[in-house]
């Protein structure tokens, strides 16, 4: 795939972020952003992004220096050098001190995301799926999300997005884990932002139907006999009643 043009706005976004002592794991020093391409200080981290129609095809990883497609499959139609996306954020890096000076250090300000865990399909107890967790209005890019499993975390077959640009410069951020519905399971999707004043859990347990108890059960089949029993009586009567008011001579 061959990217014609130039890339869409100039710098537009530029803040210091220091983390706070709270934030635990979560680190980053500045911040710079051009049109699709960010970069973070911070450990080197940061990525190219390349979308079409508002959907993202692919990313490039700055640490890994390769193209991350959003379906394996859009990489066998389709191909990308990344050293145009690599060079993209080169270009960012170059300027960053710069321009942090001439913010005057400006910080800035943190956006609470918003937070959803939904099923990926139908959920029905003990066939397996795939639980999303869906982080948006994310800012700055730099954020912790963690499965639990009733109260412990889970590791084992996590996998996750890298961060989607959403088109009023916030981004979001996509969360899978595989999983076998059970009544005795609960889940929560746990997240760590500094727009966050504490971590935001995000509560999901299977929707099971309510059964009626053996004694509820019983008793409304009871009462459904005795009103059942009750019209057929009254019934009877009044065929009974009916047929000796017809054969009464006038």
């Amino acid at each position: 795939m061959v990217l014609s043009g130039e890339l869409v706005l100039g710098l537009h976004t530029l803040m210091t972020l220091l983390s706070p002592p709270e934030a635990g794991a979560i680190k980053a020093d500045h911040m710079g952003s051009y049109g699709p391409a960010f970069y973070q200080s911070y450990d080197g981290s940061g990525q190219f992004t390349y979308d079409f129609d508002g959907e993202q095809l692919f990313s490039v990883d700055l640490k890994k220096r390769e193209a991350v497609w959003r379906l394996p499959e859009f990489g066998n139609f389709a191909y990308f050098d990344p050293q145009s996306g690599l060079a993209s954020i080169r270009m960012i890096k170059a300027h960053l001190d710069v321009l942090v000076e001439r913010s005057n250090r400006t910080r800035a300000a943190n956006v609470p995301p918003r937070v959803t865990v939904l099923p990926k399909s139908h959920v029905e107890l003990g066939q397996p799926n795939v639980l999303i967790c869906v982080v948006e209005n994310i800012f700055p890019p730099v954020i912790n999300i963690t499965w639990l499993r009733n109260g412990q975390t889970i590791t084992e077959g996590v996998t996750q997005t890298s961060f989607y640009a959403q088109p009023d410069h916030l981004f979001q951020k996509f969360h899978y884990l595989p999983f076998v519905p059970s009544v005795d399971d609960f889940y929560d999707c746990k997240v760590e932002h500094w727009g966050l004043d504490k971590p935001l859990f995000k509560h999901w347990e299977p929707q099971v139907p309510t059964l009626l108890p053996d004694t509820t059960e019983t008793l409304v089949c009871t009462l459904g006999l005795a009103l059942g029993l009750a019209g057929f009586l009254v019934g009877v009567t009044l065929i009974i009643t009916g047929t000796c008011l017809s054969s009464t001579p006038r």
